[in-house]
């Protein structure tokens, strides 16, 4: 198991609704010592991580994805329907994001926070909305971008042509952000001092979604299923024939594993932690969350989040 030589006990926190995609961890703030998720019906929802309550934040009307918190106390949402939006204590909702470059965005997915409120985004497709993830997977667009909002309000595209532009994280130090190409398999590191674009890690062992930085200053990645010898045939194949088969029922289309795995790479792009576990209980974790020794997870898939504690096993 990588790193983690002991035993990691799964416990999962079942909620109302169902797509718990990703999870925060407050350490400050209105929400402090909280969980903090959003599910496919739009609401935003905290959890006590002692006692496993939960309640209501606020309701985006859209279907939120990647969250973060704001220096401000407020909480951002990357909501893949209506943009990037900021989220008060008391329930409102801030658009900041929806259009760039005179476009509405199509897919936004993940963030990532720098002390100064710049924003780090990506925007997955400008084909292929949330609905229809999988045709961005197999039709190999590479139409995804990483931005950045700074706090004056200005975006600015910092990196096109990703292949299904996923999770972003930015280094402890905030001298790189990592973002997740899920179609392609692999991490991209973007210097900020520099502008300039590289390979974090290629030849993941399955597609990663989101990505964050952990209390211990690793970069956390989760490979929401293992690699598909199928898709990667398909990706190989000839447009007509990747459209083609993203049309016909989704029950026959490749699915996702029933696997929990989750990694960690520190800045110099090794891993230093691999955690992978089989169960029926919990699968396709497409949010992490490193937070004092735990690690936090959600699911595109499950109406619960849950977290892995070492046993001391």
């Amino acid at each position: 198991m990588g790193g983690y030589e002991y035993r990691m006990d799964l416990r999962v926190i079942p909620l109302p609704s169902y797509g718990a995609e990703d999870v925060v961890v407050a350490t400050g703030g209105p929400y402090e010592g909280r969980v903090l998720t959003g599910t496919e019906d739009g609401t935003i929802w905290w959890i006590d991580p002692v006692s496993s309550g939960i309640g209501k934040v606020a309701g985006t009307g859209g279907r939120p994805l990647g969250l973060e918190l704001m220096p401000d106390g407020r909480l951002l949402v990357c909501d893949a329907r209506l943009g990037l939006l900021a989220v008060g204590p008391g329930g409102e909702v801030e658009t900041l994001v929806d259009t760039v470059g005179g476009h509405r965005m199509r897919f936004c997915n993940n963030a990532a926070v720098a002390r100064d409120g710049t924003i780090y985004f990506s925007d997955s497709s400008t084909v292929h909305p949330i609905d229809r993830w999988k045709a961005e997977v197999v039709e190999l667009t590479r139409t995804g971008r990483l931005l950045r909002r700074t706090p004056d309000g200005e975006v600015t595209v910092l990196v096109d042509g990703l292949a299904f532009a996923n999770g972003v994280a930015l280094a402890a130090d905030e001298s790189f952000v990592v973002v997740a190409e899920t179609a392609a398999r692999r991490l991209m590191r973007y210097r900020v001092g520099t502008g300039t674009t590289e390979i974090f890690q290629d030849d993941l062992p399955g597609y990663p979604d989101n990505i964050s930085t952990g209390s211990d200053g690793l970069i956390w990645v989760t490979v929401a299923s293992p690699r598909d010898p199928v898709v990667e045939w398909l990706q190989r194949g000839p447009l007509w024939l990747r459209r083609q088969v993203t049309r016909i029922p989704a029950k026959l289309q490749p699915a996702p594993k029933r696997t929990v795995r989750v990694q960690a790479y520190g800045n110099d792009g090794l891993v230093k932690r691999d955690l992978s576990l089989a169960t029926e209980r919990f699968h396709m974790v497409t949010g992490v969350r490193e937070h004092a020794g735990q690690v936090w997870l959600g699911s595109l898939h499950e109406p619960a989040v849950a977290v892995l504690t070492n046993s001391g096993g």
